[in-house]
């Protein structure tokens, strides 16, 4: 009788211990994740076009992990990125618009993601061009970049 109560307890533990974990919801599949992914993307593409750099900073991940690759450079941190974009980016005229192209997005896990694409830039003296790798994690329910490589292409 007690060996029948303690599987019991055992059994019900099992199955109750699970369900107490907080666990981050994953996306339901893969077309789910990349039309996400590309509504972030789609974002930042209209709020750079506006001249608004914080919001295009709010398709990136906001904490110090969050990194950034150009050139020889590695920029490290949230906060740090956007310093940068502001820094160079100073007035709408540097920024001109942006444009992706060629865009393909990975689901990698139902919380990662890898979109691989070309970037330009329209301006009134020159059209800057290049190459970008991101890697996006859903984060509390929204898709974030937690790393990005982008390069810029010989004028």
């Amino acid at each position: 009788m007690l060996k029948s109560r303690i599987r019991i307890a055992l059994c019900l533990l099992t199955l109750l211990v699970p369900a107490c974990i907080v666990t981050q919801e994953p996306a339901a599949n893969d077309e789910q994740i990349v039309q996400e992914v590309r509504a972030v993307m789609q974002a930042q593409q209209a709020a750079w076009n506006r001249g608004d750099v914080e919001a295009f900073m709010e398709g990136y991940d906001r904490a110090e992990t969050t990194t950034f690759v150009s050139g020889d450079q590695l920029i490290t941190g949230w906060q740090t990125v956007l310093d940068r974009y502001k820094k160079q980016y100073s007035s709408r005229e540097q920024m001109g618009m942006l444009a992706f192209a060629d865009l393909t997005i990975k689901p990698m896990t139902p919380v990662l993601a890898l979109a691989d694409g070309r970037w330009q830039l329209t301006r009134a003296a020159d059209a800057p061009h290049g190459r970008f790798t991101l890697l996006f994690r859903r984060i509390a329910n929204n898709w974030r970049i937690i790393h990005d490589t982008t390069t810029s292409a010989a004028p």
